[in-house]
């Protein structure tokens, strides 16, 4: 899965939700399942994503979602297996981010 999100430091819930399209809702109940997901809160208590967060919203998009894997299987995965799978998770986003750009190259020659 390919993600569009500008550089930025902190992302809001909707321009997740956008981007993952899904509801912002699936990404609360995320944040409240999955330990790894701990966004920051200003004082209004909107969430502040970091890019750390979006790279485990990814990987949890991906085992879920893509996957199939449930809720408790997939937090089962991540704390048995989370640096070897995360590793060839962003090695295999990657490789999917450099194909999209030569796809795109092909496209345009």
């Amino acid at each position: 899965m390919h993600i569009e999100l500008p550089e930025k430091r902190y992302y809001g819930i909707g321009e997740v939700a956008k981007a993952f399209n899904v509801n912002t809702s699936l990404i609360r109940f995320w944040e409240k399942e999955f330990d790894v997901l701990k966004p920051k809160k200003n004082a209004k208590g909107n969430r502040k994503f970091t890019p750390e967060d979006i790279k485990n919203l990814k990987f949890i998009y991906h085992l879920v979602k893509e996957r199939g894997f449930t809720l408790d299987g997939a937090k089962t995965h991540l704390k048995e297996e989370k640096k070897k799978s995360l590793n060839n998770f962003e090695i295999i986003s990657k490789l999917e981010d450099i194909k999209t750009q030569l796809t795109k190259i092909k496209e345009q020659l």
